[in-house]
């Protein structure tokens, strides 16, 4: 009967969990690249010239008329409620507490 040496054969689960880490690592590397690019991207775009603070306002910088409210259409009768004034009583003019 031939000895067996006293190595105990390996199945690679070490090696595994270490290439598993790595590409994990590397995923998660990848997002966050990615998602510094995407916030780059939206700082780059152009802003609404009438909603700029600290500057003169001239009837040139408004918005592009296509994009402008239309201001004589009319209000269909369940949203006339929203568009009124919001008011409180006045205290000046309240009655004794009650």
């Amino acid at each position: 009967m031939a000895k067996k040496n006293g190595k105990t054969k390996r199945d690679g689960t070490g090696t595994r969990t270490v290439a598993a880490l790595v590409a994990g690592g590397i995923a998660l590397a990848a997002g966050l690249v990615a998602l510094a690019r995407r916030g780059r991207r939206r700082e780059a775009g152009s802003s609404a010239a009438d909603l700029a603070l600290g500057k003169p306002h001239g009837p040139g910088d408004r918005a592009n008329p296509d994009f402008r409210p239309d201001a004589t259409a009319p209000v269909p009768e369940n949203r006339r409620g929203a568009m009124a004034p919001a008011t409180l009583p006045n205290p000046m003019n309240a009655g004794p507490p009650a």
